[in-house]
């Protein structure tokens, strides 16, 4: 098979493909991950996962590659990896007692093959009622700067909800392993 590539720096992303056993490396794609006008969370994670496999691909052709993209809404408002403490605790206090969509979406490309296969997880996520002093610290404990609706769903963080509906757990982490598993398949990888 050919060699599997996963265009990401995301440790999270990397650590999860792990758990699939393939060897893979992983290369930056390099990709500018804002927004278009009038596209929605969903189509937004269509297109930066489908971006970021091409852009890899394009310099590694006779690999396959894996791409994905994460979009949180909540009311209306897309949740951005907050960066510091401030925007972590204002992003948790617009997160309290309400329920966020998280859209992860997969492309899998084999370019020698002239494959592209497509995936798209939703996963909703309740939040409970958290107080000020919850968040306070919780942000302190895990940092979450990193991670779109400021919360770690494989840690502490999922103190925070009162439930999550998914079909793939591994989704809201930031890579739909089920899918990702499927679509490997459907190439011709063995997994297991």
């Amino acid at each position: 098979m050919p060699p599997l590539i996963l265009a990401s720096t995301s440790v999270y992303r990397r650590q999860l493909l792990t758990r699939l056993r393939l060897e893979f490396d992983h290369a930056a794609p390099g990709v500018d991950e804002a927004g278009l006008a009038a596209e929605n969370p969903l189509e937004r994670a269509v297109r930066l996962a489908l971006a970021k496999a091409s852009a890899v691909a394009a310099r590694q052709p006779a690999s396959t590659v894996i791409g994905s993209d994460q979009v949180g809404v909540c009311k209306g408002e897309v949740l951005d990896k907050p960066g510091d403490a401030l925007r972590a605790r204002a992003q948790l206090q617009w997160l309290s007692a309400a329920a966020a969509t998280f859209h992860t979406a997969v492309a899998v490309l084999a370019p020698e093959r002239g494959q592209t296969l497509q995936y798209v997880d939703t996963t909703t996520v309740y939040f409970r009622a958290l107080s000020d002093a919850e968040i306070e610290r919780y942000v302190a404990i895990e940092q979450p700067f990193d991670c779109a609706g400021a919360f770690r769903c494989e840690g502490l963080g999922i103190s925070l909800f009162s439930r999550i509906v998914s079909e793939d757990p591994t989704a809201l982490v930031g890579l739909p392993l089920i899918a990702v598993a499927r679509l490997l398949r459907q190439i011709g990888y063995e997994v297991p």
